[in-house]
């Protein structure tokens, strides 16, 4: 929040404190000072942020709750409001590639709750046979020419850490529709540094590439792994970069 003092405006008269403090927030969330999906401020800053107490914030943001206008998770309370989300830099979205989607391209993404696929589970550091989120994504030309094709595992470490993530194990059945293009945004305000690792190599014979992307935090924890195919013809590239944590 860009304020961290109490308005110097006279609150409304007639309605309880708390309601007035929730309106006064609700428009802050509509006017985008903070964005759709972004963590709110603690109950401390808040308080300080309207000169009111915390357990005037406290009944405020429970108004907010049941009407759906903010949720809250172990780690504290977000906005809830509809609304297009922060984009996320084309080079290190999620799912990788998704990025660079032609326009006029049809893209399909689902979530299943599975074994991972052969490679992943060795690079997460689980057992070949145990279950964990499996996001595919694919996308095709509008004539119906395949341009990307990629398959995510998440480690146990990432569904344990992320919130947004372990919500979608109980739907996770392979045809849910999956909107995880702000994982990794996720992961930062989760307090993690993401640490990326792209390896990308030809396919012989074909006009395709293939990219290994492996992601892992701030204590070399595996956080996941994504295979990538996709239609284009480049030399072997290995790169690595560093997305700090949200502070």
């Amino acid at each position: 929040m860009a304020r961290t003092t109490p308005h110097d405006h006279a609150l409304a008269e007639g309605d309880p404190l708390y309601r007035r403090i929730a309106t006064q927030l609700l428009g802050e969330l509509h006017d985008g000072t903070i964005p759709p999906g972004e963590r709110l401020p603690g109950e401390r800053q808040l308080a300080e942020h309207f000169g009111v107490s915390r357990e005037t914030v406290r009944q405020a943001l429970q108004l907010l709750r049941r009407d759906g206008l903010v949720a809250t998770d172990r780690r504290g309370s977000h906005a809830a409001l509809p609304g297009v989300p922060v984009e996320t830099p084309a080079h290190f979205g999620f799912p990788l590639g998704a990025g660079g989607a032609e326009r006029g391209s049809v893209t399909r993404a689902t979530v299943a709750w599975e074994p991972p696929p052969s490679g992943h589970a060795e690079a997460l550091e689980v057992a070949p046979d145990r279950p964990t989120l499996v996001h595919r994504y694919w996308s095709a030309s509008a004539d119906g020419r395949e341009l990307r094709t990629a398959v995510t595992s998440f480690s146990a470490v990432a569904l344990a850490e992320v919130e947004e993530l372990s919500r979608y194990r109980d739907r996770a059945d392979g045809t849910c529709a999956a909107e995880l293009r702000r994982a990794y945004d996720w992961m930062r305000r989760a307090g993690l540094s993401l640490h990326h690792r792209d390896t990308i190599t030809r396919i012989a014979g074909t006009p395709s590439v293939r990219v290994t992307r492996r992601v892992h935090d701030q204590y070399a924890r595996p956080l996941e792994i994504t295979e990538l195919v996709m239609d284009a013809q480049q030399e072997i590239l290995v790169y690595e970069f560093m997305v700090p944590a949200a502070v």
